[in-house]
């Protein structure tokens, strides 16, 4: 297509840029051909002229589209180039915080300088098994790759990582060896793959250091071979390692460490094993404190020691050899402080009895003069002649440090070689996988001969890697019949003939390191003589005659030639080296220096003061006598061989490449700087793979996947049947260039930015149809909103014309009622004017008459006042001393009262009002309210007292008002005399005025004393309302005193309930993990034992020494018995042959089965403690509910005593009735006597009729008394009942046997554990026997109390006899009966009781006895005693009709025919579907039940061994089969069900019948053996979940998540190299409906045979927590799974899943929430991810998921197509603080490898055995019926 047609408008390009390397732009206008400018604007809006190149017109790079960013796999972008990998990688770090990425064949690794949670266990079970490109870029997906390859093509393979310091290769290479420890496992179980493992902690402490660059820096190279046998177990490794820096020994940098050893052993210096080295702190040795920065962040050094001494152990280094190693070192700390001073210009000495010299010597065990002295001097020798030199201080200081280097270099070696030795296997190795850490290609400011062979190695690597992509590419067109056209990839060939080939730069350094004068200026003059004209590869510096320059692949690099020489030769003194060689008292150094030979230069010239590093190289491993060859030669010679090892190496492998980026240079979490990211790309390779690719066809479509992400892009017509013609067809018309495509024979092959184009097209035809859907939607609403307005306006309308006329209809109504109102209101005024006027007429008349009247009445009022004032007078006057004297003493009461009153009333309130007082109420309450009632009362009485002294009062004023009135009469009578008597008017004037002054003195004396009166009163009453609401507020604080008690109270109970529930809920959640422990112990057992059989089977053919099987049978009934004993027999029968199980010693090495032994002799151990703290925790819930039980006894007892004390009420009422009888019976003898009462006397009828109306009430209390008796007597009998039911069924404690006794040491420590037993078992009946007497002694109490009621019966029937003889014959057989009958009944309810409990001690006592008799290894005879109790007690044998009792007989020697035809050949299909289900279980238990009838214990025990260890080889030989493992698990639930229905343990027996009772196993308790079925029905569940899970697993991926249930919501995207499995449905892949058919079938196959309902609802939970979890993990791993469209899907089918529960009626089994995290999961994927309260929802709807699964999947989310948008950095920053506090696992994955810990609910049969109908189909012929 023209360029004019991708560079349009809008278009996107990347132009570069100096900071940011590349930035994006958009074109703000087309181009058209020949425009020399283009118009851009960058991402921030800022306008931009693009100039373009004017030679080659070169446009910038298009950008692609967004809907490709992100993509696992660069070769699936559309335009592959350096800017798009760029931004692809940095989308996928920064934004979604993914560090891996594919590149073709590379997997592309970001050092996020964060610990991840992605190297789990979880996460490499996920990836096991999988395909490369299905899962999510990792690290693990390349080692799956490698190991797979190497199990599928048979061929050696390599994992080669690469990259600068710091980039995370350490890392990187260590999580692939982890990987192939976990997932392949070691064939021995001598623990290779930890002893693999352990050799990276080794290896890092000796060879690893901190840079500035790195804290954990491999220092050297290493290529490590991963050995496997034939089943590709991890055998053994062998490790090489390259070039050594052994300069950082003697010198760091700033910011930089030595190696780790060194500061660990520091660290460590003050534990008593290092005393003797005298080491100090890091700061106290020069060669570890140069750096001037000793700690590193988070690393504990000490505690890595501590690692690493362990990792020694674990490789076989013992503890001699490692102090030895860390002697060593230490040495090597205290030479670096050894100083050494000038003596002159030309020598140097160091000081006598130096300290640090003297350790070192100590240490290394040589004397101190020969090494001082070497130290400052050399040996030279000519031909004839030896000369001692002494030595500058300069020169003595480097040789001190060489030699400090030297003996670090060959400890570095021994270490290695040790390392090898502890990993090497005898086994033949069949294949192995190498891993390769090596450096990457390094340029710094100052490039020296490290660098040189760093790069030299790197362009072999790449040409390798050339190569070999080269050849991918090829076969991949070759493979889709593609025409081949040659691409042109650069070729370093040249540079490497440069470094290696003859007269190279490496031959001339060999060269002139051989001549005598030979210096690095003159070796610089021979390169540039040499190649300077010839290699255009070659360059010379301008300003420099001691440097050349190299073309590298990479970049071109400047090397200064300074130290090439020295650091070539690397010599060493010889004589120090002999001075070492000749210690006598440390082995360890002899051996390190054992094959030293002399060190010195091929010239002999003195070492060389220059150089900053030195190299050593480990030589390769050749005869012995090649070794002082070797050792001649030189650094460069030795890595030129090695790495040409390595090649060959590396092209007999199938590599796989890893290349680590390092994102900044500061180590910042998640930080990527594109210019260091673009150097590393450039340099790695990475960008030389896209462009390969970019030079061919790098996008690449199946037909399928073509066809479904451009189907819109077709027409109906054009969509044919055939695939491939259709996609042509399409093709043809879409892309006109037929070069930017070809056809393959499965794939179409797209040329660079044509999947960009067809994208574009596909955009463009989607956003036309989204147009046009707009459009008619737009136009629907668009009508819709006029159809409402016209709707709106007409309803408008109606309404307003409506309130129009109403509006009219009110003002004329208004009119009419303001006419009506009128005429009123002027009536009203009228009328008003006329009744004013009438009522001021009216009231003027009434105001003249009353005035009138008035006059009237005061002349009249005041003739009678004076009357009545003369009347009085008089009589006042007489008293007036009287009332003087009253008043005064009457005053002074009242005020020494109220003084009084007011004291007391000011006590009361201090005291009320005090806290004291308060209390004193609480206590007091009721004695204070009586005091206040008392001086209420008191109170009362003063005034009544007072009120009684007013009315005399009043009553003598009323005596002297009378007398006054007489007196005044008389005084009338003298007035007349007085108008007689003339002369006496005036003194009686004066007389009457005096008399009414002392009047108004008594009247105002009286209206005082009423006054004072009142004020009293009131004061009174004050008193009193106040003393009241005391008292009511007293009332109410004690009632808020009692209801807050009572509130506490509650509380207390409601929190002690609360937590008692807690606690049991506690309890359970333990009961359940240690159910689930020992289930998982089981089955560990099982596969040990299983893994034992096998071995000795493979030995046993191996070997081939037949002999006679030891047959032995144990005499327990223990669990270990039935799971290990293994009858020989059944080998008869079934191979034909009696193979030996017994071997000779001097043949096999026993090593592995003592090994084997020991471990299963741990784990059953482990299996009965875990037993113990299972039966503890039990132990623990049954005292909670005990605690439950004790506290319903003290409320039942408290009912009791209520009970109790209504009888004593009874019974004393009885003897008060008594005593009226006795009373009566007196007085009627008296009367007898006195003749009064003679029968048919009144007197004697109503005493009769007293007497039988008591005698009626002393019935009815007796058989009220009777009642409650009886009731406590039956509550007594339940609650002994219930303790002796718990006494009588406790469990008998569970044996286990821990393996064969193949030995006497184990015969005798059986025959220890059988008399343990024996002594458990005498006291547990000694237990019995005390409980039974402990029940006696109750039973003869209660007798006593029986006996004294029958005494009290007796003197109440003698009292009888007093009475009439009628009533006294009645009354004593009445009375005679009811106690006979209550005595009948009591005798007889504890007799059964007893005999019950006699017969049950009885059976149990024969069952321990034969225990007893059979664990001390011999047939006793029975007891005199128990033979006469089953004379007594006979087994009860039915008679009555010779009907079948539900038994089967079968001879001894027919059990092998029995198990065989029943359980080993026995079809499950045709029992399942033509039998009753479990028939085998019933045959089986009809057989057992006929066996413990005859009492014959070894048949019964036989018999069930037998049945255990077939149905254990069955499922060993068909363990795959699931109708075969549901059926004996249906089977064996069966007959561990029939176990425990017919066991005659009552809480079994509850819903049996009668019939079933009586085929209750008579002899023998099974309690153990049911332990034991039960141990194998949960072996035969664990096997169902995993062959279920086998089936399941290969259909979950596929059902659930990749085929499209909802047919064209999914999109396919772009894939590249590492094709990921198609999404489309292909035939033969699996769907959702195959899932739910198997399903189904599970279902079905489950119901045939007759399974627990409970136990399919735990089967079918286990089914869907192993969907859900397989499901989800796949989700959190697949990038392209994390989708708008495909949360859709996942929701669709798990609704799905849904409804097959509520179909099979399964919604309470809590399979659905077993779904739960993967419904949230794709709800997630759907909701809206942007604002705030979107974060909220989800915050709140994903309460199944954890944090990291949260922020996981948003991070994974992709866009299908170009209209969905991503999660944004910021919401997901939300999320992450909001679910901050949340307590959670930091757990990624789902463990797929939990099972639920199954239980095995009662399930009793109702089927009866002697119904039971045997098919002649069995061949079972030989059973007779009984």
């Amino acid at each position: 297509m023209a360029a004019s047609e991708l560079y349009s408008k809008f278009a996107r390009v990347w132009i570069p840029d100096v900071e940011e390397v590349w930035k994006s732009a958009e074109l703000t206008k087309d181009y058209r051909q020949g425009d020399g400018l283009l118009q851009l604007q960058l991402e921030d809006g800022k306008e931009l002229e693009y100039k373009l190149d004017p030679k080659t017109k070169n446009l910038p790079y298009l950008r692609n589209p967004d809907i490709l960013v992100g993509e696992n796999d660069l070769t699936a972008l559309s335009y592959l180039h350096e800017p798009a990998v760029l931004h692809n990688l940095k989308v996928r770090f920064i934004d979604s915080k993914l560090i891996y990425t594919y590149c073709g064949i590379v997997l592309v690794a970001i050092n996020p300088y964060e610990t991840l949670p992605i190297y789990g266990t979880d996460i490499i079970n996920a990836y096991s098994g999988q395909n490369m490109g299905d899962m999510d870029p990792h690290i693990f997906a390349v080692a799956e790759e490698a190991y797979k390859q190497m199990a599928r093509d048979e061929r050696n393979q390599s994992i080669i990582v690469s990259g600068e310091s710091g980039a995370g290769k350490t890392v990187s290479a260590k999580y692939a060896m982890r990987y192939f420890a976990t997932v392949s496992g070691s064939a021995s179980e001598a623990n290779v793959e930890e002893k693999v493992l352990a050799s990276n902690p080794i290896m890092e402490s000796i060879g690893n250091a901190k840079t500035t660059r790195n804290d954990n820096s491999s220092r050297f190279g290493k290529y490590i071979e991963i050995g496997f046998d034939k089943k590709f177990h991890i055998i053994g490794a062998n490790m090489r390692t390259y070039l050594l820096e052994k300069s950082r020994v003697v010198f760091q940098a700033d910011e930089e460490r030595n190696y780790h050893i060194f500061y660990q052993l520091c660290a460590s210096a003050h534990l008593p094993e290092f005393k003797a080295l005298k080491l100090g702190k890091a700061g106290d040795f020069h060669y570890t404190k140069q750096g001037r920065n000793p700690v590193i962040d988070g690393i504990d050094d000490a505690k890595e020691l501590s690692t690493t001494r362990n990792a020694f152990s674990l490789l076989g280094v013992n503890e001699s050899y490692q102090l030895g190693l860390f002697q060593i070192l230490a040495s090597i700390l205290h030479l670096g402080n050894v100083e050494v001073k000038d003596r002159d210009s030309d020598s140097s000495i160091i000081p006598p009895n130096n300290g640090h010299l003297s350790v070192f010597c100590e240490l290394m065990g040589v004397t101190y003069q020969d090494m001082s002295h070497w130290l400052c001097h050399k040996k030279l020798k000519t031909a004839t002649e030896t000369y001692i030199k002494p030595i500058p201080k300069l020169q003595a200081i480097n040789a001190r440090d060489a030699l400090a280097k030297h003996i670090y270099a060959k400890l570095f070696n021994w270490i290695v070689d040790h390392v090898n030795k502890a990993l090497h296997s005898s086994v033949k190795q069949h294949s192995f996988i190498g891993v390769l850490d090596i450096y990457g290609f390094e340029t710094f400011e100052i490039n020296s001969f490290e660098q040189f062979c760093i790069n030299y190695a790197n362009e072999k690597l790449q040409q390798q890697f050339n190569m070999h992509v080269f050849k991918l590419e090829q076969e991949e067109y070759m493979k889709e019949q593609i025409p081949w056209t040659l691409i042109d990839f650069y070729d370093n060939q040249p540079c490497i003939n440069l470094i290696e080939a003859k007269m190279g730069i490496l031959d001339l350094l060999d060269e002139e390191c051989k001549m005598p004068k030979g210096s690095d200026d003159s070796w610089a003059q021979k390169l540039y003589n040499t190649h300077l004209k010839t290699c255009a590869l070659f360059e010379k510096p301008r300003m420099s005659n001691k440097a050349f320059i190299i073309q590298h692949f990479a970049d071109k690099v400047e090397y200064q030639c300074d130290g090439f020489l020295e650091k070539n030769k690397d010599t060493v003194n010889a004589e120090q080296i002999h001075v070492l060689k000749a210690s006598k008292k440390f082995d360890l150094l002899v051996e390190l220096f054992q094959d030293e030979e002399k060190a010195t230069s091929p010239t002999g010239a003195a070492p060389a003061t220059g150089g900053r590093t030195r190299l050593s190289v480990k030589p390769d491993k050749n005869k012995a006598g090649q070794a002082s060859k070797e050792h001649k030669k030189t650094v460069g010679l030795q890595f030129r061989n090695s790495l040409q090892l390595l090649m060959e190496t590396l092209n007999a492998t199938t590599p796989h490449y890893v290349r680590c980026i390092k994102p900044n240079d500061h180590k910042y979490a998640f930080t990527f700087d594109p210019k260091r990211a673009v150097q590393q790309l450039r340099a790695c390779g990475v960008l030389e793979t896209i462009r390969i690719s970019a030079a061919g066809f790098p996008s690449r479509w199946t037909y399928q996947e073509f066809f479904s992400r451009y189907r819109v892009l077709m027409k109906q017509k054009d969509v044919l049947t055939d695939r491939k013609m259709t996609c042509k067809n399409v093709l043809e018309k879409l892309v006109q260039d037929p070069d930017k495509y070809q056809f393959g024979k499965t794939k179409i092959f797209f040329r660079a930015g044509q999947v960009a184009y067809l994208e574009k097209l596909r955009a463009d035809k989607l956003r036309a149809a989204c147009i046009r859907i707009q459009k008619t939607i737009r136009c629907w609403l668009a009508r819709k909103k006029y159809l409402r307005m016209k709707h709106a306006a007409t309803t408008i309308q109606r309404y307003v014309r409506g309130y129009q006329a109403r509006c009219l209809a009110k003002f004329l109504r208004r009119t009419r009622a303001a006419i009506v109102i009128q005429k009123y209101q002027r009536m009203y005024v009228q009328r008003t004017c006329y009744k004013r006027k009438q009522a001021a007429a009216l009231a003027m008349q009434c105001i003249l008459r009353a005035y009138m009247a008035r006059q009237l009445y005061k002349a009249l009022l005041r003739e009678h006042k004076t009357i009545i004032i003369q009347k009085m007078v008089r009589g006042w006057l007489a008293r007036q001393w009287y009332k003087r004297s009253l008043k005064a003493i009457v005053y002074l009461q009242c005020c020494i009262r109220r003084m009084r009153a007011k004291r007391e009333l000011k006590k009361l309130k201090i005291e009320a009002r005090s806290v004291e007082h308060f209390k004193k109420l609480n206590i007091g309450m009721e004695n204070k309210i009586m005091q206040l009632q008392r001086r209420i009362d008191e109170q009362n009485k003063e005034n009544r007292a007072v009120s009684e002294r007013l009315h005399s009062l009043e009553i003598s004023h009323a005596a002297e008002f009378e007398r006054l009135r007489v007196e005044l009469t008389r005084l009338r009578g003298a007035e007349e005399d007085a108008k007689n008597n003339a002369n006496k008017v005036t003194s009686l004037l004066e007389e009457l005025e005096r008399l009414r002054k002392d009047l108004q003195n008594t009247q105002k004396e009286k209206k005082a004393i009423e006054d004072w009166a009142q004020t009293y009163q009131e004061e009174t009453e004050k008193m009193i309302s106040e003393l009241k609401e005391q008292n009511h507020l007293l009332k109410n604080e004690k009632n808020d005193l009692n209801r807050l008690i009572q509130e506490q109270s509650q509380q207390w109970t409601e929190k002690m309930q609360r937590a008692l529930k807690e606690e049991t809920q506690q309890l359970k959640y333990d009961l359940n993990e240690e159910r689930s422990r020992y289930q998982n112990l089981l089955t560990e057992h099982l596969r040990l034992e299983e893994k034992y059989d096998d071995l000795k089977e493979e030995i046993t053919l191996a070997v081939n020494v037949p002999k006679p099987g030891h047959r032995r049978t144990d005499s327990t009934h223990s669990s270990n018995e039935s799971e290990w004993t293994y009858n020989s027999e059944f080998a008869e029968s079934e191979e034909g042959s009696r193979g030996g199980e017994d071997v000779s010693k001097s043949i096999l090495d026993m090593s592995l089965f003592l090994k084997l032994q020991k471990r299963v002799s741990e784990l059953e151990q482990e299996k009965q403690s875990l037993q113990h703290e299972l039966d503890r925790r039990e132990e623990q819930f049954q005292r909670a509910r005990a605690r439950d039980d004790e506290e319903h006894k003290k409320a039942r007892s408290a009912e009791l005593e209520y009970e109790s004390l209504k009888r004593q009420e009874l019974e004393s009422e009885n003897k008060k009735l008594k005593h009226d009888l006795n009373a009566m019976r007196q007085s009627l003898r008296g009367s007898a006597e006195a003749g009064s009462a003679a029968p048919g006397s009144p007197a004697y009828t109503v005493l009769l009729d007293q007497l039988n109306a008591s005698n009626e009430e002393l019935e009815v209390r007796k058989e009220e008394v009777l009642i409650l008796r009886s009731q406590l007597v039956s509550q007594r009998e339940a609650m002994q009942h219930k303790d002796e039911k718990e006494t009588m069924t406790e469990p008998l404690p569970y044996i286990e046997d821990v393996q064969k006794l193949t030995d006497a040491k184990e015969i005798s420590q059986a025959y220890m554990g059988l008399k343990e037993t024996n002594r458990l078992l005498e006291f547990q009946l000694q237990a019995q026997r005390r409980s039974h007497e402990n029940e006696v002694e109750v039973l003869r109490g209660e007798l006593h109390s029986v006996k004294e009621d029958n005494n009290r019966q007796q003197q109440l029937l003698a009292q009888n006899l007093q009475l009439p003889p009628e009533a006294r014959i009645e009354a004593s057989l009445q009375h005679e009966i009811t106690r006979l009958t209550n005595e009948n009944l009591d005798l007889m309810e504890q007799l059964e009781k007893q005999d019950k409990t006699v017969r049950k001690l009885k059976k149990q006592l024969k069952v321990f006895a034969k225990k007893i008799n059979d664990l001390e290894g011999g047939q006793m005879d029975v007891s005199p005693g128990q033979t006469a109790d089953e004379s007594v007690h006979p087994v009860n044998i039915p008679r009555r009709e010779k009907d079948f009792q539900g038994m089967l007989e079968y001879k001894k020697e027919d059990e092998l025919k029995l198990v065989k035809n029943l359980i080993l050949e026995l079809k499950p299909r045709g029992v399942a579907v033509n039998l009753i289900p479990g028939l085998p279980a019933y045959i089986l238990f009809m057989c057992l039940r006929h066996a413990d009838y005859i009492n014959d214990d070894q048949k019964v025990r036989s018999l069930l061994t037998s049945v255990i260890n077939s149905i254990k080889k069955i499922l060993k030989k068909r363990g795959d089969d699931f109708e075969t493992v549901s059926f004996w698990l249906s089977n064996t639930c069966r007959f561990l069900h029939c176990l425990k229905q017919y066991s005659g343990d009552e809480q079994f027996m509850k819903h049996n019948t009668s019939k079933q009772n009586d085929h209750c196993l008579s002899n023998f308790d099974l309690a153990e053996y049911r332990q034991v079925l039960s141990d194998l029905a949960i072996q035969i569940y664990q096997q169902l979940i995993k062959c279920m899970e086998n089936i399941l697993q290969p259909m979950i991926v596929s059902g659930m998540l990749e085929h499209e249930t909802i047919q064209g919501v999914s999109g396919v995207k772009p894939t590249g190299l590492r094709k990921r499995t198609s999404s489309i449905a292909d035939e033969g892949t699996y769907t959702l409906d195959s899932i739910i058919r198997q399903l189904n079938s599970f279902h079905s196959i489950m119901c045939q045979h007759g399974t627990d309902p409970e136990l399919i609802k735990q089967v079918v939970k286990q089914q869907f927590y192993i969907i859900g979890a397989v499901t989800f993990n796949n989700l959190l791993l697949r990038k392209d799974m994390c989708s708008w469209s495909k949360g859709m899907q996942i929701r669709y089918n798990v609704s799905q899943l849904e409804e097959w529960l509520r179909d099979k009626n399964l919604m309470t089994c809590g399979a659905k929430e077993t779904l739960e995290p993967l419904i949230q999961a794709a709800q997630l994927l759907q909701v809206k991810k942007k604002t705030d309260e979107d974060a909220e929802a989800i915050c709140s709807m994903c309460n199944s998921l954890s944090t990291a699964q949260i922020v996981k999947v948003l991070n994974l989310y992709t866009p299908v197509n170009a209209f969905e948008e991503r999660v944004s950095v910021l919401f997901i920053r939300t999320i992450q603080t909001r679910l901050r506090d949340r307590k959670e696992m930091p757990q990624l994955l789902m463990d797929t490898k939990v099972i639920y810990p199954v239980t095995f609910p009662f399930n009793p049969s109702s089927l009866a055995l002697e119904t039971i109908q045997i098919p002649s189909s069995l061949n079972v012929g030989f059973l007779t019926r009984v």
